[in-house]
């Protein structure tokens, strides 16, 4: 089982990472290349993403992304759209939850600073189990 963890901040992906290696017993793998992101996602190797939200240095076509619209174009397109894609963010208020996901298409969210580690692997591992049985 591999995640694609796309996050800028190298600290996080960092502690991502090693909380799901460790705890998680997942492979894990890292861009904040949108072409990349989109190819690996593409390669079948990939079964969850964990997407940050704020991407301070990812563009595609010349323009500046963030996190909610590389996941627009992984939902909109049909070889990526049923890979489950997990929105990671400290922007943790009250509605952005729910706005983020409606925006993006994702499929949950996962808010920063990771505290129960635990809980992190299973929210991670779930999604995978969802979509392996078509949910």
């Amino acid at each position: 089982m591999t995640v694609l963890i796309v996050e800028d901040d190298p600290m996080n992906f960092r502690v991502f990472s090693k909380i799901l290696i460790k705890r998680g017993g997942l492979n894990v793998q890292g861009s904040e290349d949108v072409e990349e992101i989109l190819r690996l996602a593409k390669g079948g190797e990939i079964e969850v993403i964990l997407m940050d939200v704020s991407l301070a240095r990812s563009s595609y076509q010349g323009k500046s992304v963030d996190g909610i619209q590389i996941t627009q174009l992984l939902k909109a397109d049909p070889e990526t759209a049923s890979l489950p894609i997990l929105l990671v963010t400290a922007h943790a208020m009250e509605g952005d939850r729910e706005f983020f996901l409606r925006q993006s298409g994702a499929d949950g969210y996962i808010s920063k600073p990771v505290v129960d580690h635990e809980q992190f692997v299973l929210q991670v591992q779930n999604a995978i189990i969802q979509a392996r049985q078509g949910h």
